[in-house]
């Protein structure tokens, strides 16, 4: 059995952020990593066209203080600066001024209301809602694609407390790409699940396949979804209350799919967004050729996200051609080829793309990241209090794990 000062239990943005932070410190640390590359969530693929595209985090939100923004700059990385103009989408889709203004007066009540139930009792952020409001699909269709569910799912407080400046950059040679080069030469073993943590000695035992790891703290850097599933067993049991924390945070359903567009297409320009349908929530949100490039992303989320995924390529591909084609004329179906997908709820390994807390759970977090036994500590989106759902939320709670880890390691 071979012994480190620091076991890190998977090799995400979180876990790569927190092996490099002990490795500035001196400290001997593992990443054992159940998937056969690193990144997690942050995944960059190549598609036939030859375009890099990203099946997970593809936006550094809160780019003005986002470390990732730096960390692309350092490493040589383009980004690129061009604003998202989500905002847009309804003057492009042919509303009126006077619709768009009624949809952005209705966005902002929503919000401050969200803002007034955070000093009463947490409830689903659904009731919130104007009732019978025009705009409350929509309002609910954003929340799929921002939060990974709807509003009946989704804690007023979590998402009153989400932190973001609004300015919102891309990494041309991918999210995913980056996090990786971040982790390249890092101590890793990969294709090596951790399927027990015995925390019951004086040394942490983290056992696989591969054999027993003796250590003599540990950070876990996997979502809570897999705990709540039970991926990894824990000797003794974990207490309740964090088992109850990790059913409190399920993933949602965000998935990705990319289109190759061929053809002359002036009804519209480069990173331009669009909405399949703003009367429904049962909707995907499209980005049209980004960085100019002969593609379209659809994204989707929430049950729709699940419904996709489980129904397979060709029925996402349908849905995308069907709303497309709704927008821009029936010409555009054949323009369009699939070239990539992500299927993250059906990955063991993630079981979602990106943590909302329940109704009723919103401080689940500090739950989640408390550590445990002074010995495990917790890293991972999902364990931030203000910037969960974002790669640079993940980045910063490594660090943090890894100050905590260089105390118990001594």
């Amino acid at each position: 059995m071979s012994e480190v000062d620091v076991a890190i239990v998977g090799a995400g943005a979180a876990g790569l952020a927190a092996a490099r932070r002990l490795r500035e410190r001196g400290v001997e640390a593992l990443l054992l990593e159940a998937r056969s590359r690193i990144g997690g969530r942050a995944h960059t693929v190549v598609t036939a066209s030859g375009h890099p595209v990203d099946l997970g985090c593809g936006w550094l939100h809160s780019a003005d203080r986002n470390p990732w923004a730096g960390i692309a700059r350092q490493f040589g990385f383009a980004i690129d600066e061009t604003q998202p103009g989500w905002g847009e989408r309804l003057v492009r889709q042919g509303f009126s001024r006077a619709e768009q203004e009624d949809w952005f007066r209705t966005r902002e009540e929503f919000y401050a209301r969200l803002e007034q139930a955070a000093s009463e009792p947490d409830r689903p952020a659904s009731e919130l809602l104007e009732p019978g409001n025009r705009w409350n699909e929509l309002l609910n269709a954003v929340s799929t694609w921002a939060n990974g569910v709807e509003l009946d799912r989704l804690s007023a407080h979590d998402y009153h407390r989400y932190d973001d400046t609004g300015i919102n950059w891309r990494v041309r040679e991918g999210y995913g790409a980056l996090v990786e080069r971040f982790g390249a030469g890092l101590p890793v073993r990969l294709s090596t699940p951790v399927t027990r943590i015995d925390w019951s000695g004086h040394l942490l035992r983290v056992e696989t396949p591969a054999g027993t790891l003796a250590a003599r703290a540990l950070i876990l850097a996997v979502p809570p979804s897999v705990i709540a599933a039970e991926g990894i067993a824990f000797s003794p049991a974990l207490p309740p209350a964090r088992l109850a924390a990790a059913h409190g945070l399920p993933l949602g359903g965000n998935n990705k799919l990319f289109l190759g567009l061929s053809g002359d297409w002036p009804e519209f320009g480069a990173n331009w967004h669009v909405s399949g349908s703003f009367a429904r929530t049962r909707t995907a949100a499209y980005q049209m050729r980004p960085h100019g490039l002969p593609l379209v992303e659809m994204f989707t989320g929430g049950r729709l996200g699940l419904e996709l995924e489980e129904a397979g390529a060709e029925a996402s591909v349908d849905f995308a051609r069907e709303e497309l084609a709704g927008i821009f004329g029936s010409r555009i179906r054949a323009a369009l080829t699939p070239l990539a997908r992500s299927a993250w709820c059906s990955d063991p390994f993630s079981r979602g793309s990106y943590s909302a807390a329940l109704p009723g759970h919103a401080d689940d977090r500090a739950d989640w990241a408390a550590p445990l036994d002074e010995r495990i500590f917790i890293a991972g989106e999902a364990a931030s209090l203000d910037q969960f759902s974002t790669t640079h939320g993940a980045y910063l709670t490594g660090i943090a794990a890894a100050e905590q880890a260089m105390s118990a390691a001594r």
